[in-house]
């Protein structure tokens, strides 16, 4: 783990150890996501890593929403369900975001940990280039 590195609440160790060493040595900030429907934590997610963007889809009560930027690039994504090896399509979902020197969003990694095995992996990842980037930690 970087000095730097921030996790939220409700983020597993497993899937938060697993983000951290995915990246640079940037300081990351990773962020659990949540239903804002329901507050709910486990999701279906549709990815796109072509595109860099993803959606998650509430298991418990089907609330849909875009993790950080993907909306404005949806329209050209050709997204496909997340999976997990083990057959499972629910996960604990959370975001690494890869800050730069000046606390701005570099880099989006989503990281899914399954819900029937444990098992844990990067399903898409985008770069940030662009400013400035705090609205990104809110949408995940």
């Amino acid at each position: 783990m970087h000095a730097d590195d921030q996790v939220g609440e409700g983020v597993s160790a497993d899937l938060a150890r697993f983000l951290r060493s995915t990246g640079d040595n940037r300081p990351v900030n990773i962020v659990p996501a949540v239903c804002g429907r329901c507050g709910g934590r486990v999701f279906s997610v549709l990815v796109d890593d072509v595109e860099g963007a993803a959606e998650r889809v509430c298991a418990r009560c089907g609330g849909r929403a875009f993790i950080a930027d993907s909306e404005e690039f949806w329209d050209d994504a050709d997204p496909g369900e997340a999976g997990c090896p083990c057959g499972s399509e629910e996960f604990e979902t959370a975001v690494a975001f890869s800050l730069a020197d000046d606390g701005s969003v570099r880099w989006v990694t989503v990281g899914l940990r399954c819900q029937t095995d444990g098992a844990v992996g990067v399903y898409a990842d985008w770069k940030i280039d662009y400013g400035p980037t705090d609205h990104l930690f809110g949408r995940v």
